[in-house]
């Protein structure tokens, strides 16, 4: 196997189950060192274990992304012990529940903390960890979803908002040579999903695709290590899509 982050440092955020734990996992297995962070701490140190069975460099943070000082200490963390970070994958975010049916009738309290996590913490992160993510011309992977297209819950305008902010992200850090892209999704078979989102949605959803597959994390994690390796090092600025062509690319509740 090709070994494209070998001597690299690559943090990943929400890294406790799902596409995290698959970034992690095939990162690891390119020889990259890991920082891993998540609200979680049961399944973050699950994945810290499958990484460091592999033989790879590992340190695990419980990190709360809604708590702007919970981020300032930990990037302030992260750059006290390292001199480069080479790839953030801002991958936390809040998917299920009432964010993922809900728009009308939320208070005001209930949006910003969904826009707090979703949204605003990507940037927040990504700035605190500028000099060191400036120091390897390094970069950051957003993730975004197709709800993003045609927003029509709470978690669908946030990564709408989370596209605008990448799409700034990237001409603000460029002066750094650092590159900024997002990935969406479409629907994807993780254990989260299948717990939240019913047999009909999947259905409906995947009788949009062009492909007639099933998505899984490790689809997300082998398009995010291109994007982050050096093949990819003209690609900045962008939004790229992994839906098996999904005609719908919108509402999927």
């Amino acid at each position: 196997m090709t070994k494209r982050f070998a001597d690299r440092l690559v943090l990943i955020t929400g890294a406790a189950g799902g596409m995290g734990r698959a970034f992690a996992l095939r990162f690891a297995d390119e020889a990259a060192r890991l920082i891993l962070t998540d609200v979680e701490p049961q399944g973050l140190e699950e994945t810290a274990s499958l990484v460091r069975a592999k033989g790879t460099e590992c340190s695990a943070h419980r990190v709360n992304l809604a708590v702007e000082s919970d981020i300032s200490q930990f990037a302030g963390q992260v750059r006290s012990a390292h001199a480069r970070l080479d790839v953030l994958v801002n991958n936390a975010g809040i998917a299920y529940g009432e964010i993922a049916r809900a728009f009308e009738g939320l208070s005001q309290e209930k949006w910003l903390h969904y826009f707090n996590v979703n949204t605003v913490a990507p940037l927040l992160l990504a700035q605190a960890l500028r000099p060191v993510i400036a120091s390897a011309r390094g970069v950051i992977l957003n993730m975004s979803s197709m709800a993003s297209n045609v927003p029509a819950t709470a978690y669908g305008v946030t990564k709408a908002a989370l596209n605008a902010m990448t799409y700034g992200m990237a001409q603000v850090f460029a002066v750094d040579g650092i590159r900024v892209n997002a990935i969406e999704p479409g629907i994807m078979e993780t254990p989260a999903s299948r717990a939240h989102l019913s047999s009909e949605t999947y259905d409906r959803v995947q009788g949009q695709q062009a492909l007639k597959l099933h998505g899984t994390a490790d689809d997300i994690a082998a398009l995010g290590l291109f994007l982050a390796s050096d093949d990819a090092r003209f690609i900045t600025c962008e939004i790229v899509h992994c839906d098996a062509g999904n005609r719908l690319r919108g509402w999927r509740g």
